[in-house]
């Protein structure tokens, strides 16, 4: 392990783009096949791992849902995340806002409150056992209508308490945020926080989108942000938290080689660049590696990574006491 690698091992971070289902491994997958009966289209550990050679993100989707039907009791949703939040805390992840997605849920039948119910107890017993602290955030399938995003946000009112907000995630392109302005409006006045993807292969057009329609307060992926001058302008000034995944567009061909990966320049123009994994069981990676590979790739500096530790908890929805206490633990770490 180099000296690098070593630093940002230990280096205190938050997790703010991770999809829960992404992080289902293949061994998951058939323990929980086998656990629940469901047939699977795969015949060992090593063809599911074959068949993460993706070339964008509707190849990668395809899998992703095909995958989460082995999901079906509360019991596979508190395993799954405790799984993510063991990996996360050997990443010294201290702080994580994870993803679901109810619709992949209920629309093979399953009640709304099976996956959320799984996942709280899950994240629960992450805190108590690992002492990480997580917050549960709600995504709608853009793929689908705003009216099935607006019948999963009324299903969701009796959970709403334990979710800090909602995400805008699945297929981009054909998929402007414009197309959810009011379950994002519903969502601001019920007071969750708001999030949504664009930019990963959505043009920047829909990055003005989310800022402009949908008001969200913190801004997942952005990538192509970097082709509109003004827009960086923009980001730079608003301290908008950019939620970047490394490996993650690597594996989907947003970019072709981790060297020509934008963060440094974003860094540079002053952008509020967080590192995660995103779906870390598909794109061959949790977060250190995303902190490790691209510094390699891209020649991060100790001080650079520790600002984006920095940042992650700045973006985050903890209180602003919470975030203080973070942040003093990454300065401490930085003098050690």
């Amino acid at each position: 392990m180099t000296d690098l690698a070593a630093y940002a091992a230990g280096l205190p971070k938050a997790e703010l783009h991770l999809h829960i289902e992404g992080s289902l491994e293949p061994e998951q997958m058939f323990a929980f096949a086998r656990r629940n009966g469901v047939a699977i289209p795969f015949e060992s550990v090593e063809a599911v791992r074959a068949a993460y050679d993706f070339s964008n993100l509707q190849d990668f989707l395809d899998i992703y849902y095909a995958g989460a039907d082995v999901l079906r009791t509360e019991a596979d949703f508190h395993d799954l995340a405790l799984a993510y939040f063991r990996r996360a805390a050997a990443d010294s992840v201290r702080h994580a806002e994870i993803f679901f997605d109810p619709q992949t849920h209920t629309d093979r039948g399953l009640p709304f409150g099976v996956a959320a119910d799984g996942l709280l107890s899950g994240m629960k017993a992450a805190e108590l056992e690992l002492g990480v602290t997580s917050k549960l955030i709600l995504c709608f399938l853009r793929h689908l209508d705003e009216d099935a995003a607006l019948e999963t946000l009324r299903a969701a009112e009796p959970w709403l308490d334990r979710i800090v907000g909602v995400g805008l995630d699945s297929s981009e392109v054909g998929h402007p945020p414009s197309k959810f302005r009011r379950v994002f409006a519903r969502a601001r006045d019920m007071g969750l926080k708001l999030c949504a993807h664009a930019g990963e292969e959505g043009p920047p057009e829909y990055v003005h989108e989310a800022l402009d329609l949908l008001h969200i307060d913190r801004m997942d992926h952005g990538n192509r942000s970097m082709e509109d001058e003004a827009l960086i302008r923009r980001l730079a000034d608003e301290r908008m938290t950019l939620t970047v995944c490394p490996l993650s567009n690597l594996k989907l061909c947003v970019v072709n080689d981790l060297k020509d990966h934008p963060v440094p320049e974003m860094l540079r123009r002053g952008l509020h660049v967080t590192l995660n994994s995103d779906d870390p069981a598909y794109f061959g990676g949790y977060v250190n590696d995303n902190y490790v590979r691209l510094a390699e790739a891209v020649g991060l500096t100790r001080g650079q990574l520790t600002q984006i530790a920095r940042n992650s908890f700045e973006g985050s929805f903890l209180s602003e006491p919470e975030k203080a206490a973070r942040i003093a633990e990454v300065e401490a770490y930085a003098r050690a």
